[in-house]
């Protein structure tokens, strides 16, 4: 039997109106052979396009020559895919693989417990924050209506308020060994962290002995006009993890750590039989290698800028936030949900990413020609008369 859609699948996500068949860059098309402009990325995943031809023939190779062979072995991608994040960290450190953001912020928050021994076993988070939906990264996310229908979830998670560090040094008791923060809330609204409050928190890490995490799932690799989002903010952090565009599509995740935390893991403390397989990693060298020739923070950076100018021009737009390309647009009036869905019916993709505010991910290869067609289809979306089935309140 199906839900009523016709489909098999759980109905874990809301029924989609189109289908899509095909990507090309920054096009989607559907089953009606309809093209649509995608300013989300598959949730700032597919950030060099769709169908990436250097990364497609680099999927296709690995197909050809070796897939699998489980993490009781090295194998030659994932070790250069590890050596290449740590240089873009900064260096001094180690990679766990693993298979998303949600499983990169589990191995972190093993790594946190196991680093500080036991008795120190919790970890502190911000509201409004996501970093996952296992059982524990559900816990971790400061979102409480999504943890009732989960409930009990696994003791050793905290939540304050974001940007607050009188609130967060207020919840550092002793049993807390880490802190872990996003380097812009992307679920949350998109809001960035900013440089004072990361420096604080940076100190008050350090005065503590407390690990400081940030999450970099949705900021990391570029998106923000960095290479990663905390590099706005002149601090280190002592783990990042990694997920969404290191594959352009092809799923992998990664927890890095400095050298000193990372050794806390000794053999069979944390392990995954798929994480880092050559298939997953081959695409994110490939992914890796195009996104450093095309020097990709720079152009999230200049196309981010030309995006909010443009966005903040049209009218029934309040204002826009958010670093490089990864922004949300603030309505002055106006339900977001039904404006999206507004966009996806004039061939634009995008989504809410509160009642009042769209998010856009444009892939950080878009053009300004492309930019300007999305930025038509919104003006004309929101410009239309009520009357005529238009602007959406």
């Amino acid at each position: 039997m199906t839900d009523g859609t016709g489909s098999h699948l759980m109905a874990t996500y809301a029924p989609a109106p189109v289908t899509f068949l095909r990507g090309e860059g920054s096009y989607l098309w559907d089953t009606e052979g309809r093209r649509y402009l995608d300013f989300l990325s598959g949730l700032a995943v597919t950030s060099l396009g769709h169908a990436h031809p250097v990364v497609a023939d680099a999927v296709c190779r690995a197909a050809r020559t070796l897939l699998h062979t489980s993490n009781l072995f090295r194998t030659g991608p994932a070790e250069e895919v590890a050596s290449t994040l740590d240089r873009l960290l900064g260096g001094g450190g180690r990679v766990f693989f693993a298979n998303s953001g949600a499983e990169a912020n589990e191995c972190a928050i093993k790594l946190a417990r196991k680093w500080a021994g036991h008795g120190r076993y919790v970890v502190v988070s911000a509201y409004g924050s996501f970093h996952g939906r296992t059982l524990a990264t559900l816990h971790a996310t400061g979102q409480p209506a999504k943890h009732e229908a989960f409930q009990p979830l696994p003791e050793g998670f905290r939540h304050v308020a974001w940007q607050d560090v009188d609130a967060l040094a207020n919840a550092v008791t002793p049993e807390v060994a880490a802190v872990l923060l996003e380097a812009v809330q992307g679920e949350g609204g998109v809001w960035p962290a900013g440089r004072e409050y990361f420096a604080e928190v940076r100190r008050l890490c350090d005065e503590r002995g407390l690990l400081f995490m940030v999450d970099e799932v949705q900021s990391g690799l570029g998106r923000t006009g960095r290479w990663w989002g905390f590099e706005h903010y002149g601090v280190r952090p002592d783990v990042v993890t990694i997920a969404k565009a290191l594959g352009n599509g092809v799923p992998i995740g990664a927890c890095w750590a400095r050298r000193e935390v990372a050794e806390a893991f000794r053999p069979g403390d944390h392990a995954t039989t798929f994480g880092g397989q050559p298939l997953a990693a081959s695409a994110a060298k490939a992914t890796l290698a195009v996104m450093e020739a095309e020097d990709v923070p720079a152009r999230a950076e200049a196309r981010g800028a030309y995006l909010r100018q443009k966005l903040a021009a049209i009218p029934g737009v309040a204002s826009v936030r958010g670093l490089g390309l990864l922004l949300a647009v603030e309505l002055r009036d106006g339900d977001a949900g039904a404006v999206a869905a507004r966009c996806l019916e004039e061939g634009l993709v995008l989504n809410a990413v509160t009642a009042t505010a769209l998010r856009l991910e444009p892939p950080l290869l878009i053009s300004e020609e492309e930019m300007d067609e999305g930025v038509a289809i919104l003006t004309k979306v929101l410009d239309i008369p009520e009357e005529a089935g238009g602007r959406v309140r």
